[in-house]
């Protein structure tokens, strides 16, 4: 599958916001390949660069709301969009903000998944990678995708479709669960094998003896994970 993506300034977004990665690029991916978002409206939480925002409106989405808790973010969000020619309404504050704006007929999210190591054995991570924000998540890297997962059906609309992108390090098997468990269907519909960047290049160590990763393993698999509302 060929998807077209914004050009982003690599070199700017190493230091202000998470910088568009393969993460970001299996999700435009798979939410094109579903087919939801023409004529659709569409949240995207924990926007970042805005690259999935502004990729669901150039697919055609009635509407585009995006939400972020750094500054940085939205005006990077904003200032993209507006270079890309199309609209995204741009709002800073917590991912959970989207419940005042609901109901979506698609709700896409990228959110902080890496699970945090204690501080000492975190290693030394470059500042290509952004800002610690965008990716740390707690012990288990579920410290967002719990409260995000629980709010799917408050978000959706009736036969509204969520889809999210996280490390297999942060249990697929518990996102999945988690969807089921409220009714809704959830299965994986994209999925890909990485090299190791710097955050999990630095954190390995510490998520092998976790048993969050395998003993030899030197690829990470990220997934995205399509729930469906009644």
């Amino acid at each position: 599958m060929t998807s077209a993506y914004t050009e982003f300034d690599a070199r700017d977004l190493a230091v202000d916001v998470y910088p568009p990665q393969e993460d970001s690029h299996l999700l435009i991916d798979a939410m094109i390949e579903a087919g939801v978002v023409p004529g659709a409206r569409v949240a995207d939480l924990c926007t970042g660069s805005g690259v999935i925002a502004i990729a669901a409106a150039a697919a055609g989405a009635a509407s585009v709301t995006a939400f972020d808790i750094c500054p940085k973010a939205v005006q990077r969000t904003r200032e993209e969009a507006l270079a890309a020619g199309v609209e995204v309404d741009v709002h800073r504050g917590s991912w959970a903000r989207a419940v005042e704006f609901r109901p979506f007929d698609v709700v896409l999210a990228n959110p902080p998944y890496v699970p945090e190591a204690p501080m000492d054995d975190s290693g030394l991570i470059s500042a290509t990678a952004g800002p610690s924000r965008a990716w740390d998540a707690g012990p288990d890297g579920r410290v967002v995708l719990d409260p995000m997962c629980a709010a799917a059906p408050l978000l959706l609309a009736e036969g509204g479709t969520m889809l999210v992108v996280h490390s297999e390090c942060s249990s697929v098997t518990r996102t999945l669960r988690a969807f089921r468990a409220q009714g809704m269907k959830a299965e994986v519909v994209a999925q890909q094998l990485i090299p190791f960047g710097p955050v999990m290049t630095a954190r390995a160590p510490w998520l092998r003896r976790a048993g969050l990763l395998g003993p030899n393993s030197t690829q990470e698999r990220i997934v995205v994970v399509r729930a469906d509302a009644p």
